[in-house]
């Protein structure tokens, strides 16, 4: 079908919900109708009271291909993106192997997304202490940004960057007017000695709080500094929050988002030994989870994300249960939706500001608002549909991702992704993955 209607008493237009008509030709918004609009050359797809809006655009995704497929790839990923309702996702510069830090690196991990890309996917590049000459070409071959990392990133290839690095790159960030996306902990040794490696309060007192705090104010200086844009990625340190508010109110190119882990679990119902929920920062106490959607009702994150980071059981030590020798990362990519409108409704966020928060929020973030993350004539037809009554128990035969392992396993949710469509071809039919390969290879235009 490339000439199509879709009708729903509740199309999410001009961040209300409305009854309309969305015509979809060649892969486009072509127009919008208002109320129920039939056409007999047309089919028309009615989904009644379900919600359409614009793809979920998750800006923080981990694929880790080439070179660590056995941890996730581009086809598992996508499928579970399409699935999930993300239409369009980012990848981040690691855990691929070689990691993308030069153009070589970045056309080799292009050439191995090839034939699996099932939703739109974008890059970004990295940023470590040997590559600053390499800044410059990975922009102009069309990252969405530069990530880089304040501590150790988990993988050796990948190491963190200094003040002065930053420093260095600044300029070409500013020249170009690209983000610096960073994670923001700066370690020092002010931790208790490890007595238990399994317990979890252990390891949360590991990772503390003033970690984000000083990676954080590093972040701001060279913000201040070099009048460049900075985006901290999965805030999870409620502190963090009023030097990020102070901020915000004098720069309009200071950005932050947090994930769904942060605002669904917390540490106080995370048992010793359960290795699954590891990530960093890590899953804080019930209190500051609190203050993190406080400052998400307030409107203080940009948008939220996924974090993506999946890892093979034996790597997340699930049978060791030992949290300072497992992967710190979350597989969630899928469940994003669902997660966030479950606890969304317990917190009185509206499904309204959710939607904005998946959808047009990231777009702007990534210069990308002129096509994608809104329903209007003209734009990209990536489009999620969703029925926001029912109530399902997420299954390891649902599961898309390589590995099954994830802590939203057997939760009970609210919300459920019906239909996806990827510029304008329907992936995904009744929560089942319909046609593969539709998604594009996304290079942010220099």
């Amino acid at each position: 079908m490339t000439e199509y209607l879709i009708h729903s008493k509740r199309c999410f237009i001009d961040n209300q919900f409305i009854e309309a008509t969305l015509h979809i030709k060649n892969g486009k918004i072509f127009k919008i109708f208002s109320g129920s609009y039939h056409d007999n050359n047309m089919p028309f797809q009615d989904y009644g009271n379900l919600i359409v809006m614009p793809g979920i655009i998750d800006a923080h995704v981990h694929i880790n291909e080439p070179g660590r497929e056995d941890w996730e790839g581009f086809d598992t990923a996508t499928k579970a993106a399409a699935v999930g309702g993300v239409t369009t996702l980012i990848e981040m510069p690691l855990n691929a192997s070689p990691v993308t830090t030069n153009s070589k690196a970045f056309k080799l991990k292009q050439e191995a997304s090839k034939d699996k890309l099932h939703v739109n996917c974008g890059f970004y590049g990295g940023t470590i202490p040997s590559n600053s000459n390499d800044i410059e070409d990975l922009i102009q071959d069309g990252v969405f940004g530069i990530k880089g990392f304040l501590t150790h990133s988990g993988i050796d290839e990948f190491p963190n960057v200094s003040k002065e690095d930053l420093e260095a790159i600044a300029p070409i960030l500013k020249k170009h007017n690209i983000p610096l996306l960073l994670h923001c902990e700066l370690s020092d040794d002010k931790v208790p000695e490890v007595i238990n490696p399994k317990n979890y309060q252990e390891y949360l007192n590991s990772r503390p709080q003033h970690w984000e705090t000083n990676a954080i104010d590093l972040a701001l200086d060279i913000q201040k500094r070099f009048d460049i844009k900075v985006h901290i990625v999965h805030l999870s340190a409620s502190e963090g929050i009023e030097r990020i508010k102070k901020r915000k109110q004098e720069t309009n190119k200071l950005t932050v988002e947090t994930c769904a882990h942060y605002l669904y679990f917390n540490a106080e119902s995370i048992l010793d030994e359960s290795t699954i929920y590891k990530c960093a920062p890590p899953i804080r106490e019930k209190e500051n989870n609190n203050k993190l959607w406080n400052f998400l009702l307030e409107d203080g994150f940009n948008f939220l994300a996924s974090d993506h980071s999946p890892a093979p059981p034996e790597r997340k030590q699930l049978e060791s249960g030992d949290f300072f020798k497992a992967w710190g990362g979350i597989s969630g990519l899928q469940f994003t939706l669902p997660i966030l409108f479950t606890e969304g409704k317990k917190r009185g966020l509206s499904t309204e500001k959710l939607i904005v928060l998946l959808t047009k929020r990231p777009a702007e973030f990534l210069g990308i608002e002129h096509k994608k993350g809104n329903l209007i004539a003209g734009f990209d037809a990536d489009i999620t549909v969703w029925d926001d009554t029912e109530t399902y128990k997420i299954s390891k035969d649902s599961i898309q991702h390589k590995h099954k392992a994830t802590p939203y396993l057997n939760k009970m949710v609210f919300g459920k992704v019906i239909h996806t469509f990827v510029n304008g071809v329907q992936v995904v039919e009744n929560s089942k993955l319909k046609s593969l390969q539709q998604g594009q290879l996304l290079l942010k235009s220099r």
